[in-house]
């Protein structure tokens, strides 16, 4: 699924990877030391990605399956989001954006610029396949980065509780996928 190895690639590069991008679309990922302001400024940035995504797919699908799952993920990442900003805000950590979270932030714009010029059962397949890439990283980059390199408990824990959400999503976003 090529759609889905180049949304991986691109989320390995912005969510704390320096990625390099090899003739077979896979990326070769090289770890980077992230400190708690990185950590949250990625989890506020991917939270909002993934709720524009889903205002976009609530406004152009048709499908009725990828509104429910498009509007469950706008609810779930707007209460991920509050609570990551109230937990940062309580804690005095000022998110701190780096290349990698204004990278993340330019890929988000291209692909919600792709996904407006698409309609019907294509903007489907690709918000969909886009959804089960972006979860699958998304829990990876957590499980492997964000949670070790978090050095503050409170966002550690919260980290982790958010696991199982991402979790349901990606489940969520596959049975849909096997229906599209």
């Amino acid at each position: 699924m090529k759609t889905s190895m180049k949304s991986i690639g691109y989320l390995f590069v912005c969510l704390g990877f320096v990625a390099c991008t090899t003739t077979s679309g896979y990326s070769e990922k090289t770890e980077s030391k992230l400190n708690d302001a990185n950590i949250a400024a990625i989890v506020v940035g991917a939270n909002k990605i993934d709720i524009s995504a889903a205002q976009i797919a609530l406004g152009k699908s048709i499908n009725g399956e990828i509104k429910e799952f498009a509007q469950r993920m706008a609810t779930d990442h707007q209460a991920v989001l509050d609570s990551a900003v109230k937990l940062v805000t309580r804690l005095g950590v000022t998110p701190q954006n780096n290349d990698l979270v204004h990278a993340l932030g330019k890929q988000s714009m291209e692909h919600e610029a792709k996904l407006k010029t698409l309609s019907g059962g294509a903007f489907d397949k690709v918000y969909i396949d886009h959804e089960v890439a972006y979860h699958e990283a998304v829990i990876g980059v957590i499980k492997d980065q964000l949670i070790p390199n978090a050095t503050n408990g409170e966002l550690k824990d919260m980290l982790v509780s958010v696991v199982p959400a991402f979790e349901a999503h990606l489940a969520h976003s596959k049975m849909v996928q096997g229906k599209i």
